[in-house]
């Protein structure tokens, strides 16, 4: 029982410096990094979809602003994200009794070099994917690609601002 206190006192302390940097944001900021910059993600998939490529950038780049107080620069940023669009593929996920489709899916895939240039260990480069399912019958454009690419925009821009700067 006496020494109940001291160990106790011992595991807080120890969970509280094990931590390291830890922002109430949720990332793993430092000080001295005040901006970003996200440069083109050129689509080089075997099958190009039109500005698919501009609105993956929009979209990364509106993330990091609506989740960190980073400045957006053109250049000379503290951290850098650059990267391609490796895969846009549609293919059938499952088939009905006359050999057609009952279902889509639509795959993304997004290769990223993220630059710290304030703490080069955090560099890396790494693929990212998500896809979306939707019916067979449907034809993806108008607000079914919507929706798919918003879905897998979020989620692949997610991942990634995960991988850079929350550390999870």
């Amino acid at each position: 029982m006496k020494y109940s206190k001291h160990i106790l006192l011992l595991v807080i302390t120890l969970s509280l410096f094990s931590c390291g940097y830890y922002s109430l944001s949720g990332t793993n900021i430092r000080d001295d990094v005040k901006s970003f910059q996200v440069n083109y993600f050129q689509n080089t998939a075997a099958q190009i979809e039109p500005g698919l490529d501009r609105d993956f950038t929009l979209a990364l780049q509106d993330l990091i602003l609506n989740q960190t107080n980073l400045e957006l620069v053109n250049s000379n940023g503290d951290l850098v994200y650059e990267g391609e669009i490796t895969e846009y593929r549609i293919s059938p996920t499952t088939a009905t009794a006359n050999n057609t489709a009952a279902q889509n899916r639509l795959s993304v895939s997004v290769r990223v070099r993220f630059y710290n240039k304030k703490a080069e260990d955090d560099d890396f480069e790494n693929n990212f994917s998500f896809f979306y399912d939707y019916e067979g019958g449907a034809l993806l454009s108008g607000s079914v690609k919507d929706t798919a690419l918003d879905e897998i925009f979020e989620r692949i821009t997610q991942d990634i601002f995960n991988a850079s700067l929350a550390k999870w």
